[in-house]
């Protein structure tokens, strides 16, 4: 057996608090795995009896509808995609916003739309959430940090959120940021980041159908450590791009300098598409481990997704762009 010491692990090498404690329950769980498919894999028709137990206060999606575009593959529990977070405005700990994240409000709130657009404004979540059907889209989701899960997103197209607004030709870009609310985002009193978070998209990956403004998970609304109450989904994209409580929404001509490339240009570019043939400069991404899991997978290209998303990239440089 292989042992490393701690000053020869790289951070994508430890294995994470749950998953260690999951391993315990390997060889218990293999036994049941067909009951685990029945409760934990049906979507939209099964899985609440989890969220109920450990969210009683988790309120329903009105009108949820099966979306398309998602994975038919097992999903992750709801103890997991709760519970093993990165959300720095909480905490820099995976389990911090779970925690603490308590302390955030979200009602009321509301989004700010600005820049190149006929329908500057500012709009309420209740408004929000009614402009579109809310579908349910079972999406692969991969972090930076070479571990992913498989998440039961409710929400709607990015797209008919945006189109709303009437970008103007002279929008190429669409930039969101975060709230800044020190009382209710703790974690924002340190430095970690540079307050507040910011993330954008050029206008064809924001518009395109898998671009999602996310709304809810397993047919609940979104817990606050899942970036309550709306956030960005882009699933072919690593996860620091999938913005989480957006309070301001701009169309801009000039690509923005998200929170991550402004922090770190030489580990975090401004398309974070998942490529596992460009690593992170401290680890590989040619790997991936799916939480719950017990040995790793290859990472896919484009998040699998490619078949989907990879004309938008065609003529780039995907090792410059990255």
């Amino acid at each position: 057996m292989l042992i490393k010491k701690a000053p020869d692990l790289s951070e994508s090498e430890v294995t994470p608090k749950a998953l260690f404690v999951k391993r315990r329950e390997f060889i218990a769980a293999a036994g049941v795995t067909a009951a685990a498919v029945a409760t934990n894999g049906l979507g939209l028709f099964g899985g609440n009896e989890e969220v109920a137990a450990q969210n009683p206060d988790a309120q329903k999606l009105p009108n949820l509808v099966k979306g398309p575009f998602g994975t038919d593959e097992k999903m992750n529990s709801y103890k997991d995609v709760t519970t093993y977070n990165n959300f720095y405005e909480f905490g820099t700990r995976k389990e911090d916003p779970a925690a603490y994240a308590h302390t955030l409000r979200p009602r009321p709130w509301s989004v700010v739309v600005e820049g190149q657009c006929g329908k500057p404004g500012t709009y309420n979540i209740e408004d929000i959430m009614k402009w579109a059907p809310i579908e349910e889209r079972i999406y692969r989701m991969r972090c930076v940090e070479a571990w992913s899960m498989v998440i039961p997103w409710a929400g709607y197209p990015m797209s008919k959120f945006l189109e709303r607004f009437q970008p103007t030709s002279r929008a190429k870009y669409v930039e969101f940021r975060t709230l800044v609310d020190t009382k209710q985002m703790p974690g924002q009193t340190e430095p970690a980041l540079p307050w507040p978070y910011h993330e954008g998209l050029r206008m064809d990956e924001a518009m395109h159908p898998l671009t999602l403004l996310g709304l809810g998970l397993y047919g609940e609304v979104l817990p606050n450590q899942n970036g309550a109450p709306l956030r960005l989904v882009v699933p072919w994209k690593y996860g620091f791009k999938s913005i989480k409580s957006i309070v301001r929404v701009s169309f801009t001509e000039t690509e923005p300098v998200n929170t991550w490339k402004k922090m770190q240009s030489a580990e975090y570019g401004f398309y974070a598409n998942v490529n596992p043939q460009v690593d992170h400069p401290r680890w590989s991404q040619g790997s991936e481990r799916r939480l719950g899991e017990f040995f790793r997978r290859k990472t896919l290209m484009f998040n699998g997704y490619g078949d989907r998303v990879a004309s938008l990239y065609a003529g780039m440089d995907l090792r410059r762009n990255y």
